[in-house]
């Protein structure tokens, strides 16, 4: 293992705050990269690639809050650039399944002349329990567009020892782990396992693409939802309909249930009003 530091782009992300701990826990020096950290890393403000890179052997990158709002994919090809620049030996990428800009993305770092390895997931588990569906699911509703598309939902935990095993271990350049849950899993049935998980019930609302762009721009603004809105129009629509073996190839381990990361999260307390 290198003792050159790793740098974790998204440090305090969803993915990228489970990577830089597991790291940690593993003795590696890890150095977190965000608008606020010590050494700042922000994708709007170019300065800061460099500097954050220095003396850097591998890295971990997620693009906030996707690959698919415009412009990501031209910085992420001018990020590459001056991490070949600085000597990166290794990037991991995080990007999404069935979605046309994070394939451009892939394809931008495959281009970039790093040794890499992709990471291409599925829905987060921990949508529900830490991002914009908390709320609704706490109000016993699940609002969802898709009808009845199902989806092989995977925990972030999954992700992050992917891209752990990747950065940490030998035998990862080159893969593309297209990471997902073991099983398909409608909304409707997602939203019955979290009433057994969280004892209150919860009923999927199916809902249109219009009120999906609304519920998300009442959470955050516009332009966010526009991208998120064109995303779930662009991959909820049976294009995604089937499980890859990418944890068990990277990990040597079949990935966790949806059921697990439910029951987990209830005694975390991630569905308390108090959270």
């Amino acid at each position: 293992m290198t003792t050159q530091p790793i740098l974790v782009v998204g440090a305090t992300g969803k993915t990228g705050a489970r990577v830089a701990a597991k790291l940690e826990d593993k003795g590696v020096d890890v150095r977190r990269g965000s608008r606020g950290s010590s050494t700042p890393f922000d994708w709007e403000n170019p300065a800061t690639w460099a500097p954050a890179l220095s003396g850097v052997a591998k890295a971990y990158v997620t693009y906030f809050p996707d690959l698919a709002f415009p412009g990501a994919v031209e910085k992420l090809e001018a990020f590459t650039k001056v991490a070949a620049a600085s000597g990166l030996q290794h990037l991991v990428l995080l990007s999404g399944r069935g979605e046309h800009h994070a394939r451009l993305g892939e394809d931008v770092v495959r281009h970039s002349g790093i040794p890499f390895t992709l990471v291409r997931s599925a829905w987060f588990a921990q949508n529900f329990s830490e991002g914009y569906l908390r709320d609704p699911i706490l109000g016993g509703i699940l609002p969802m567009p898709g009808g009845d598309i199902a989806e092989p939902i995977i925990d972030i935990d999954d992700i992050a020892d992917v891209a752990v095993a990747a950065l940490t271990e030998k035998g990862h350049i080159g893969e593309l782990y297209e990471v997902t849950g073991p099983r398909l899993m409608t909304f409707a049935e997602m939203a019955g396992v979290l009433t057994q998980a969280t004892g209150r019930t919860i009923q999927h609302i199916p809902i249109t693409f219009e009120d999906f762009h609304a519920n998300v721009a009442a959470s955050g603004d516009d332009f966010v939802a526009d991208v998120f809105t064109a995303i779930a129009r662009e991959t909820l629509d049976g294009r995604n309909a089937h499980s890859n073996d990418g944890v068990e190839r990277a990990l040597g381990r079949k990935p966790r249930d949806f059921a697990q990361f439910a029951a987990a999260a209830a005694t975390l307390g991630a569905w308390s009003t108090a959270a």
